[in-house]
């Protein structure tokens, strides 16, 4: 279990790192600045964010996602979870739910 954790974090860490700089390679015209977290849709927070990725994560989806990051072909079974979990990570992240 402690190993899905620390794999767990390392996503988020990475997830956050290529945000950060994203951010910095936009031109927004602006001086920079932060624009903010991003609001949840409705009936979502972030608990529920965080179990449903807990959830894809107990079901083996980490690894999933590497194979997939390597470009790897998935089964379109396998595809949609690793597809729902990135959507979820970004939400995750875009509503800062990991501050």
């Amino acid at each position: 279990m402690a190993r899905g954790v620390v794999e767990t974090v390392r996503v988020l860490a990475l997830a956050a790192t290529l945000a950060v700089l994203a951010g910095c390679a936009e031109d927004g015209g602006g001086y920079g600045g932060d624009p903010g977290a991003r609001p949840l849709a409705a009936g979502q927070s972030c608990g529920s964010i965080r179990q449903e990725l807990n959830r894809l994560d107990s079901r083996g989806t980490q690894a999933k996602v590497e194979a997939a990051t390597q470009g790897k072909k998935l089964p379109p079974a396998a595809q949609a979870d690793v597809d729902r979990y990135n959507d979820l990570l970004n939400q995750y992240l875009g509503a800062r739910c990991h501050v």
